[in-house]
């Protein structure tokens, strides 16, 4: 199942809810901040643990990585990283599919049953609302049978009515 719901995202309690992380996995503004701040001090010892790909990065654009919750309602966070907007000609749209199924491919891999996504990309990384959606559900739908439960958690009730438009 698919549900679209406006909430803040760290007072989920589901299986996992998805971060909006930067390649540094150390925390950040919007919803990665938010997520770093009610989870406590553990998820940033935690993020830290994960080893760099290379200098800097512990989790490139598109990929996932999973985290204990800590002080989370969510019993555990899985953090990806979106593209930034850059007017759609350079993977923009296959990087933010890629992290909507690895994220849910992490989920599965550790018997997660219910996730919840905020909207990838579309604060300070600069992608178009309508488009990101687009891409979310897509990738929503092709796995919406491995969950019981698949959360699009939205800031607003405008961005809420974009998914419920496309499902």
């Amino acid at each position: 199942m698919i549900e679209v719901i406006v909430a803040d995202i760290t007072t989920l309690t589901l299986d996992a809810i998805v971060n909006a992380a930067n390649e540094r996995m150390l925390g950040g503004g919007g919803v990665d901040g938010a997520i770093h701040r009610a989870a406590g001090p553990g998820l940033l010892i935690a993020c830290r643990a994960v080893p760099e790909v290379r200098p800097g990065v512990r989790c490139p654009t598109g990929r996932a990585r999973l985290t204990r919750g800590y002080a989370l309602p969510a019993r555990f966070v899985i953090h990806t990283v979106g593209p930034r907007w850059r007017g759609g000609r350079v993977g923009e749209p296959a990087l933010l599919a890629s992290c909507y199924r690895e994220s849910l491919t992490v989920a599965a891999a550790n018997g997660l049953r219910s996730v919840a996504f905020p909207s990838i990309s579309t604060g300070v990384y600069g992608y178009p609302k309508p488009l990101a959606a687009e891409v979310a559900v897509g990738e929503m739908r092709s796995a919406r049978r491995s969950f019981d439960r698949i959360v699009a958690c939205c800031f607003s009730a405008e961005d809420a009515e974009l998914y419920r438009a496309l499902l």
